[in-house]
């Protein structure tokens, strides 16, 4: 999908849209680009970009609520670069919908390699395959709730495979604390922080080999947890 794919850049500052805008065409994507968030709504609309790079300090627009809006109908991956790097503003754009967050200042490097997870992302869910997750030496049937690592089948409590599986649908994604809490202990336990750093241990030791430096179970400090795929074992 990446190739010859358009992205849609919706950015108040020349100097960044400049700077998007050449290294976005010398890796090969098609550009719309627009400072105003009410116009990128309608480039959106009208033009069905692959993807949207955007930045939350819009002059007519709060990018938080342009994800919103986006959010009622459309799944575009849609990846925030803003110079906000406080959590909370990571938080409200992840739950607004973003796929992914980056804070300026940042590499271009780093922002492709993004752009191209994203990319995979979209590209799984929109494939029919079977339900069977692998990512390393991790493998994941959800159809048979069976969890292997390194061949060797491990047993997770319910919660331990809940937990897993929200992070299997949003591999290589970040999925926020709040959001975890709310979907597997309700919405009065969504400030209860300590239940997943709990839970989080015991899937590491029972599925990372080195459980203080993981290699699938990562944490986005302040923000959540995100499942990474690792596309061979090395």
């Amino acid at each position: 999908m990446s190739i010859n794919a358009t992205i849609l850049i919706v950015e108040d500052e020349p100097e960044i849209r400049r700077f998007l805008r050449i290294s976005l065409v010398n890796h090969g994507y098609n550009l719309l680009e627009t400072p105003k968030g009410e116009e990128g709504l309608t480039l959106l609309a009208e033009k069905k970009p692959e993807l949207v790079i955007l930045d939350l300090g819009l002059p007519d627009l709060d990018g938080v609520t342009f994800t919103k809006r986006a959010r009622e109908w459309t799944s575009v991956p849609i990846i925030v670069l803003s110079a906000r790097s406080r959590e909370q503003d990571k938080i409200d754009a992840l739950e607004a919908g973003a796929d992914d967050y980056v804070t300026k200042p940042f590499g271009i490097l780093e922002l492709m390699a993004r752009i191209r997870v994203a990319f995979r992302h979209t590209e799984k869910a929109a494939a029919v395959e079977e339900p069977v997750f692998v990512t390393g030496e991790l493998k994941i049937d959800l159809a048979k709730r069976s969890v292997v690592v390194k061949g060797e089948e491990v047993h997770l409590t319910p919660i331990e495979y809940q937990i897993l599986r929200m992070l299997v649908n949003n591999a290589d994604r970040v999925v926020t604390q709040q959001v975890l809490l709310r979907e597997i202990w309700g919405p009065g336990h969504a400030k209860q922080g300590h239940y997943l750093r709990v839970y989080l241990g015991q899937l590491r030791q029972k599925l990372e080999e080195q459980p203080a430096r993981p290699k699938y179970l990562i944490t986005e400090p302040g923000v959540g947890y995100r499942l990474r795929v690792i596309e061979e074992e090395v």
